[in-house]
């Protein structure tokens, strides 16, 4: 397919909305759960330890791992969407 600067700058678009719906979501788990809302969390228990204190320690770790694989994949999609992507 040819590639129109329309076509490149909706390609963009979606990119970059892609990328700012995943920082909204790490910046919640992280900075949300694990700092703002350590405290109501914290009556609640996984693994034997309050559940603000886990997402401080483990949960952001994991969340980041998920979202670099949801990231592959929607761009993965995102590029075979606008044909710009690798064979």
């Amino acid at each position: 397919m040819k590639e129109t600067p329309n076509r490149m700058t909706s390609y963009w678009k979606k990119n970059l909305r892609t990328l700012m719906v995943l920082l909204v979501v790490w910046f919640v788990v992280s900075f949300g759960f694990g700092i703002l809302l350590v405290e109501p969390l914290n009556r609640y228990h996984l693994g034997g330890y309050p559940l603000g204190f886990w997402f401080a320690q483990q949960g952001a770790i994991y969340s980041f791992i998920i979202l670099i694989f949801v990231y592959v994949l929607r761009m993965n999609r995102l590029d075979r969407e606008f044909d710009v992507h690798e064979d």
